[in-house]
């Protein structure tokens, strides 16, 4: 839904039903740890989408347009930035993705760390002429060395993996800023 939209609505929609599809399968197991990991993915990603909405109402508020192209307005502009990077994990909004997939088993992990950025990463990716750049650079030059640094000092496998997933959303995010169409 979040991917073929152009209306706002429609993307926070669909950003929403990705993050309640996928809570259940956080909290399959039953235990405390996984309760923890489920609760905190879903204040921070209803957190993320609230931003994501205010940003496109305050866009249609000074513009008057609602199309995810039509992205304008400076201060929109900047939250969406926030937004976004918030839903990936990227620095310094990377705190609860370690701790979420640590809660996690290894396959839901998989897809927490895959198949659920596909559709922050494409609002990134069709928003990308409107986004603020300075900010996006920083935080993406911020989640190369922090999850690399971070990585490093890990023994467990989930956090190591999440740590690798941060550094890697920093290259794509430099890279969209960029180099669009590479990305």
């Amino acid at each position: 839904v979040t991917i073929s939209s152009n209306h706002w609505i429609m993307a926070w929609a669909g950003l929403e039903i990705n993050t309640l599809a996928v809570l259940p399968l956080i909290s399959k197991s039953h235990h405390p740890r996984a309760i923890e990991a489920a609760t905190k993915y879903f204040l921070v990603q209803s957190a993320a989408s609230a931003l994501v909405l205010f940003s496109s109402m305050t866009n249609a508020w000074h513009t008057g347009q609602w199309d995810i192209s039509q992205m304008t307005h400076p201060i929109s502009c900047l939250i969406l930035t926030t937004a976004l990077a918030m839903k990936l994990g990227l620095a310094p909004f990377h705190f609860w993705f370690p701790e979420v997939l640590q809660g996690s088993s290894l396959l839901t992990g998989l897809l927490l760390s895959t198949a659920m950025k596909f559709p922050p990463i494409t609002l990134l990716y069709m928003t990308s002429p409107s986004l603020n750049p300075t900010l996006l650079v920083t935080m993406a030059i911020l989640s190369v060395a922090m999850g690399g640094w971070m990585g490093l000092n890990q023994t467990q496998t989930r956090k190591i993996l999440a740590f690798s997933s941060i550094s890697h959303l920093g290259w794509m995010a430099i890279i969209t800023v960029y180099s669009p169409k590479l990305a």
